[in-house]
């Protein structure tokens, strides 16, 4: 397609459209695409045509947008070179200004937060105590079972919190012990639950769903039958972390580290982590290297080779 005259508001409408219905891209994606993309169009003021746009007016955007996280850079930099690349490809005479441009983004390594063992144990007590406290026919009953087999789920399978919410009766196949996740770019992953406790916990919330037996459905409800929130499991965990005296501060997202992170120290290999967590590159995986340096020590004080010389 040759060249034409297009404005920067008309070729993020074409570029998003491009993402949605040809890419078939997550609506989340896409949602951080189109901020990114405003955001953009915001801080440089541009009203360019977005084929004059030259590599000058982007480094003057990278200077403006020097002072967010290293993180947040990274991202509004891939969002704008996605864009570029999707009008090279469509547009013969277009010469992407990015295309020679060598930006080199080096994030510092942040070290996930992370669970022991104890604190695990100490989240389990608090949460299993609960359902006493109120009568089996109050809705404070079934949301207390129903928080004991979030909590066990998140720390048996590492998803994430938005793939939780995600789950349908459908997903969830008690029979043979498996969850189907479907995780970032509609990726699909099976999770076998094999402990005994999370697979009791998964069964006795099945008990209180009342008959609910449409595929469809939210498999976690709150209140109104509908399905849960992320917000609302945040708030929910922050409670729980709070009642059970830990002071540490944690998320849904920081069981999913602590799965890693625990198996890691079980001497389970990376390449499986990947697999079970859904990360598309080993090297995502493998910042659970650098976690716990008790670990290191351990295993060169016990396995390395010079003890047998």
């Amino acid at each position: 397609m040759k060249q034409e005259k297009k404005e920067v508001t008309a070729a993020i409408r074409e570029f998003l459209w491009h993402c949605r219905f040809e890419k078939k891209l997550d609506e989340k994606t896409i949602r951080a695409y189109q901020a990114d993309l405003r955001q953009m169009v915001e801080i440089t003021g541009t009203t360019k045509d977005i084929f004059d746009i030259s590599k000058t007016d982007i480094k003057n955007y990278l200077q403006q947008i020097a002072g967010f996280k290293h993180k947040t850079i990274k991202r509004k930099i891939a969002t704008l070179r996605s864009m570029l690349n999707y009008l090279e490809c469509e547009y013969e005479d277009y010469i992407n200004p990015m295309r020679k441009m060598q930006i080199k983004m080096k994030e510092p390594l942040r070290l996930p937060a992370v669970m022991t063992i104890e604190e695990m144990r100490r989240i389990l007590v608090f949460l299993y105590h609960q359902p006493s406290e109120y009568p089996q026919s109050t809705y404070s009953y079934k949301a207390a079972v129903q928080n004991i087999a979030i909590i066990e789920l998140l720390f048996a399978s590492g998803m994430r919190v938005s793939e939780l919410c995600n789950l349908q009766n459908k997903d969830v196949d008690m029979e043979n012990g498996e969850v189907r996740i479907i995780g970032k770019g509609n990726k699909e992953r099976i999770i076998h639950i094999c402990q005994p406790e999370t697979r009791k916990a998964l069964h006795h919330w099945l008990e209180l769903r009342n008959g609910v037996c449409d595929l469809q459905a939210p498999f976690f409800t709150n209140r109104l039958y509908r399905g849960l929130s992320t917000q609302s499991v945040r708030q929910m965990i922050r409670h729980i972390v709070t009642a059970a005296g830990i002071e540490k501060h944690v998320t849904p997202h920081t069981f999913r580290h602590t799965f890693a992170t625990l198996l890691l120290e079980e001497d389970v290999d990376v390449r499986y982590i990947q697999s079970l967590l859904g990360h598309s590159s080993i090297a995502t995986t493998q910042i659970y290297t650098h976690v716990n340096m008790n670990k290191q020590r351990q295993i060169l004080q016990t396995k390395h080779p010079r003890r047998r010389i």
